[in-house]
């Protein structure tokens, strides 16, 4: 649907009919927690096996891309790319937007969403889990602080301060979501600290994608052009991001094929895994990797933004894959619960565990984007974070020279 600049600003039906969709939609997810909690999680695909089922793939996702998202600020004023400048505070309101939507997902999905005081009240130092609450809160302060030292203009000689602990706090979020798989020494999928860095490479690609596609969409419906010299910029950093994700994605195979214990888990993602080996080459590796990758090096990817577009959908299409075989297919693969040891019984020793995703599920992690969509409406509408112009000085001298030339 694309919506003209008064559409955005509220004066017209097609606002609030893409605004009431995204509620609609997130009624809906509502809806399918209360079916879950109403007759319990038997009616998801989860199990006494597969613990973490497709809502934590939607908010494990929105959590990094969140973490990700805020890249664009974070050049703007901790590494003076002051051509991201106007941008910055659509990016740090996309993080808030994302890292919210993250978290209802997960809050929802915990079954006792209530038992979420006792989280928050009675903290175990030692539990990742516990850490994280203040990462995700931190993260979220940090944030609101950056973007009141961006629009208010008093505050401004502030920003590259907040900027800098804003960058410092997302990169301990991202870290200590990865941990928390990386800590469970008990699956041979997440034993490995590889996994902190892994997720902190893949949410800068995650959060690039996200963040061009919101901006896309935004420009076009604000009718705001996004210049090509901006446009190649962010084609140049999302080849960069997403070779850097690709790089651990691989370092983390290979090291786990190094280990001869790991020898059969490397063997269920790459060859025997069946769904998950399918959805690791097809996924991560083919669509979000190498596919983005060839199309955004040609040489007039400027003057592509649909190509650009559907990179960036391609990139999360893949992200989605990524976190499916992580989460899920870690879990699939046999528990071994005494290493060293043979010890047989007819309760799932040596199986691959099964797990299909039921319908709410599914509604539930559909729930989650559309909370970030509305986030992002109602925050353009209100606080509008898009920029006025969205050319750079450079654009300018080069058109100037364009100009200079034809009338010479």
């Amino acid at each position: 649907m694309k919506i003209t600049l008064s559409e955005l600003k509220g004066s017209s039906p097609g606002y609030y009919i893409l605004l009431g969709s995204f509620a609609l939609v997130a009624m809906v997810g509502l809806a399918a927690v209360w079916y879950m909690e109403h007759f319990g999680h038997i009616v998801t695909g989860m199990n006494n096996q597969i613990v973490w089922g497709m809502p934590h793939v939607f908010a494990v996702f929105l959590v990094v891309a969140a973490s990700g998202a805020l890249n664009v600020a974070s050049m703007a004023s901790v590494f003076g790319k002051t051509e991201f400048k106007p941008l910055a505070p659509m990016s740090g309101m996309l993080a808030i937007a994302l890292l919210l939507g993250g978290l209802t997902v997960l809050m929802l999905d915990l079954g006792r969403p209530d038992r979420l005081i006792v989280a928050m009240t009675y903290y175990n130092f030692k539990s990742i889990f516990a850490l994280n609450i203040f990462l995700y809160s931190g993260f979220m302060g940090f944030v609101i602080v950056y973007l009141w030292t961006m629009m208010e203009r008093r505050m401004n000689q502030f920003t590259p301060v907040a900027g800098l602990f804003a960058f410092i706090w997302r990169m301990a979020l991202t870290t200590g979501t990865g941990s928390i798989f990386g800590f469970l020494v008990a699956r041979q999928a997440y034993d490995s600290a590889l996994l902190a860095p892994l997720f902190i490479a893949l949410s800068f690609s995650y959060g690039l994608a996200v963040f061009l596609l919101v901006l896309m969409w935004a420009g076009m419906g604000s009718g705001r052009r996004i210049s090509n010299l901006m446009m190649a910029r962010f084609a140049r950093l999302q080849i960069i991001f997403i070779a850097a994700g690709l790089y651990f994605v691989l370092i983390y195979y290979l090291t786990n094929f190094y280990f001869t214990r790991h020898h059969g888990f490397v063997r269920f993602i790459l060859l025997d895994g069946g769904i998950y080996t399918a959805l690791f080459w097809l996924g991560p590796i083919l669509l979000g990797a190498v596919l983005p990758i060839i199309l955004l090096l040609h040489p007039r990817i400027a003057e592509m933004p649909k190509r650009v577009a559907a990179c960036a959908g391609m990139v999360i299409a893949g992200g989605f894959a990524q976190m499916y075989v992580t989460i899920v297919g870690g879990q699939a693969f046999p528990l071994i619960l005494f290493p060293g040891r043979e010890v047989t019984s007819t309760f799932y020793d040596g199986m691959v565990n099964s797990y299909s995703p039921a319908l709410p599920e599914w509604l539930l992690g559909f729930g989650g984007i559309a909370i970030v969509g509305i986030i992002v409406m109602i925050s353009l509408k209100v606080l509008g974070f898009i920029p006025e112009n969205l050319a750079s000085e450079d654009d300018a001298s080069t058109l100037h020279g364009h100009a200079t030339a034809k009338q010479s």
